[in-house]
């Protein structure tokens, strides 16, 4: 249940003022002051027997209502007259009832008779839903009818594998092990050591051999280690006093030279019965290194071949290669180029790794932008070829929910497809793994989550909008028909204390052509008469897509809002969950954040609605937003006026390896220097506000401080405020009371207390 709206004046008075910053502390996405939301989520009671499933209503007031859904029929009603079963409850003894609120609690449903079971008080009943008559009766006459609210599972049974001693061969007769920094192998009888490498060196050393089944061949790879620098954080005030404390760690940058793996291929029986010298029983396949990741080995269940993923540093190639520990043959199973970017780093996301490898035959479900949208491919292992695409058209996978062998068939989520509706709006979708089939098992403009029955035969579709409060319907899976609607989520309560969702607001892009999705949230006292300062909340990290999609009754940004500020939030060009070619416009080029692509939705959103300041807009952001919020100021200083920006990556070579050469490429070259705040500090003309937490592990704060460096080289004014203790995000109570008083003075023209004033 939500907490109904605390009243909150518009702080332009000094006690506004307070309460505000107090209030805007603990509410700047959004706040707990929404009333109740009836009928915004249906949590299921599925019959074991899949014929019917009930929920409860919880209503205004107090009041609930208790629906019963027959899934043979197909029909949504009542469980049972409520009136009627208050009148029975109350002549059969049972004290206060309502039929706004029966006392009903363990129903059970018995089909065949029309008859609903249940306790009541202590007592059990039975009401005859044809004859609406109640009976007390005993517990041993109440049917076995069992209901559950669990989840059918999504996931697969992870695939059998070979899985080899790094020690022990197979048959047990040989052991491998470094010695010296070479591969050594001698017999579990205690014969002498069989030396099968040469080339092992301090700084180039073999690491954990693997056996193939035949216990004859081994891999290895010699790995040359990285240098890899640290970062120090020093800790100026540590708790109960004394030195200030330096904390340092290992910090892989771009640049940074990795850890490189050299694979190497042995035959055991060519090195004892051909030949001390004979060269034949140590190959190097021509794989190349391995100079990013982990080389995890896959085996073949047979021990035959190796696999393995490969992505070539700068993320322009991704490949699968496989070993034939039998002969040392090589070949790529998948071999991916791009001229900008392939996306590894986001499987996790995906619900399923890049690449599946399927069990019972001898193909990959592989994961893809290579034709400019996210889509399926089933892949034939032995030829290394697309069998055929799964997923064709504008369409982004989003989400893997399950991959079915027996049926060959996926289920999956995804976005793109609806015409007419906001391209990032989650649908579900089922295909086979030829591609036929294809079957859109939700339709309704909104974002959808659903919740299947055990069977899988039916599911609970429930979407929404951030502009749109919760729809329920009942749809069949086998062709995601509608079956009926069960409800539409109730707002009226907020909707009376002046709630209002925020305004959905699409404009093209730099392109005259892709549109650009984002929100308006107004103060709650909106007059159209006035002139409004513009905040834009700003992340633009090439990771994902930030605009909220999904309803909630909160005031989003209500502590901005309730100052007189209109605050936004859009999904520029570089971001993700669009095309390729969509989120491209990030490659080499992170300081462009989509600001061409923001600025064009500003002025078109202007256009529209006079009272839409765009004289003054300000920004702000952490972390990649940190980045470019600042950036705003230094490459858009003709739009963007004020900006505070926290724990700021100012320059991407001074921020994480992994996350940086994803989106700026390597090796590191002048692209890195176009994009950094610190080598374009010399170009700001607004006002800025510098935040950082001087134990930040995630950004290393030396990037804000070397931005404070350059500005001050560069003899600009701006403001700076370094939290002692404070880590990555860790503005506290002062940072945030001095970011609403540098934007109500740049924007508002409202100068802040003196709080320094005795009170």
């Amino acid at each position: 249940m939500k907490k109904p709206f605390r009243k909150i004046c518009s702080p332009h008075n000094s006690v506004a003022w307070a309460t505000a910053i107090a209030v805007s502390s603990l509410c700047l996405s959004g706040d707990a002051n929404a009333a109740n939301v009836y009928k915004s989520r249906i949590s299921p009671q599925w019959s074991n027997d899949n014929t019917h499933f009930w929920y409860r209503n919880d209503l205004a007031k107090g009041a609930r209502e208790f629906v019963w859904v027959d899934l043979r029929k197909e029909v949504r009603r009542l469980a049972f007259d409520h009136d009627r079963l208050a009148m029975a409850l109350l002549d059969a003894g049972i004290k206060g009832v309502k039929a706004s609120r029966l006392p009903v609690d363990q129903l059970r449903f018995d089909l065949s008779g029309d008859l609903a079971f249940f306790r009541s008080k202590g007592l059990i009943f039975q009401w005859n839903g044809k004859t609406r008559k109640l009976k007390k009766i005993e517990a041993e006459a109440v049917p076995k009818t069992t209901y559950s609210t669990k989840k059918p599972t999504a996931t697969q049974p992870e695939p059998k594998r070979y899985r080899p001693s790094r020690n022990i061969s197979p048959d047990g007769k040989w052991k491998a092990f470094v010695k010296d920094h070479n591969v050594f192998v001698s017999s579990m009888k205690g014969e002498e050591e069989i030396q099968l490498s040469k080339d092992g060196k301090p700084d180039n050393s073999y690491q954990g051999p693997f056996w193939a089944s035949n216990s004859n061949n081994l891999l290895s790879f010699r790995v040359q280690p990285g240098k890899v620098g640290e970062v120090h954080l020093v800790e100026s005030s540590p708790k109960g006093g004394g030195r200030a404390k330096l904390h340092k760690r290992r910090y892989a940058l771009p640049g940074d030279k990795f850890s490189a793996h050299e694979l190497n291929w042995f035959d055991l029986d060519a090195k004892i019965n051909r030949g001390q010298d004979n060269k034949r029983h140590h190959l190097k396949p021509k794989v190349g290194l391995i100079d990013f990741g982990w080389p995890n080995l896959r085996w073949t269940l047979d021990g035959r071949y190796a696999r393995y993923r490969k992505v070539d540093r700068g993320h322009q190639r991704f490949r699968v290669i496989e070993v034939d520990a039998f002969t040392g043959e090589t070949r790529n199973v998948i071999d991916e180029k791009s001229d900008t970017f392939i996306w590894t780093e986001h499987a996790k996301d995906l619900g399923v790794p890049l690449v599946n490898w399927l069990t019972k035959t001898n193909e990959i479900i592989y994961v893809s932008e290579k034709d400019g949208w996210r889509h399926l491919y089933l892949i034939d292992v032995a030829s290394g070829k697309i069998k055929n695409p799964i997923t064709k058209g504008e369409l982004v996978v989003r989400y893997v929910d399950r991959i079915d062998e027996d049926k060959r068939q996926i289920w999956f989520r995804g976005s793109g497809l609806n015409l007419g509706q906001d391209p990032y709006l989650i649908h579900y979708y089922r295909v086979n793994f030829d591609g036929s089939d294809f079957t859109a098992m939700t339709e309704g403009n909104g974002y959808h989550k659903i919740q299947y029955s055990p069977d899988r035969k039916f599911i609970i579709d429930t979407y929404s909008r951030i502009d749109m409060a919760p729809v329920h319907e009942l749809r069949r899976v086998s062709d995601g028909k509608l079956v009926c609607e069960l409800e539409k989520a109730d707002t009226s309560e907020p909707e009376a204390e002046g709630w209002k969702p925020p305004e959905v607001f699409s404009a093209k892009g730099r392109d005259g052509k892709t549109d650009v999705w984002g929100i308006v949230c107004r103060p709650r006292d909106f007059d159209p008469n006035k002139k409004y300062p513009i905040l834009e909340e700003m992340y633009a990290g090439p990771h994902d897509s930030y605009v909220p999609k999904q309803f909630s009754a909160e005031r989003r940004y209500s502590s901005w809002t309730d100052m007189g500020f209109v605050v936004v939030k859009m999904d520029g060009m570089g971001t993700a969950n669009r095309s390729k070619a969509f989120h491209d416009v990030c490659w080499h080029n992170l300081k462009d954040a989509g600001f061409p692509d923001r600025i064009l939705w500003h002025k078109a959103y202007a256009e529209k609605n006079p009272w839409y300041d765009v004289t003054r807009v300000g920004i702000y952001g952490g972390s990649a937003g940190g980045q470019s919020s600042t950036g705003a100021l230094l490459f858009y200083p003709e739009f963007y006026k004020v900006a505070v920006s926290s724990c700021g990556c100012h320059d991407n070579r001074m921020d994480k390896a992994s996350w940086n050469e994803q989106w700026m490429g390597y090796p590191v070259g002048p692209h890195y220097a176009a994009s950094s705040n610190v080598d374009n500090a010399h170009r700001l003309k607004g006002k800025l506000l510098l935040i950082v937490g001087e134990l930040d592990k995630n950004v290393p704060p030396e990037s804000t401080y070397r931005l404070v460096d350059a500005l001050i080289k560069a003899n600009k004014d701006f403001d700076f405020i370094m939290i002692p203790g404070a880590g990555h995000g860790g503005d506290g109570r002062h940072g945030h009371r001095r970011r609403v008083e540098f934007f109500r003075k740049h924007l508002m023209s409202i100068e802040p207390p003196n709080h320094n004033a005795s009170q």
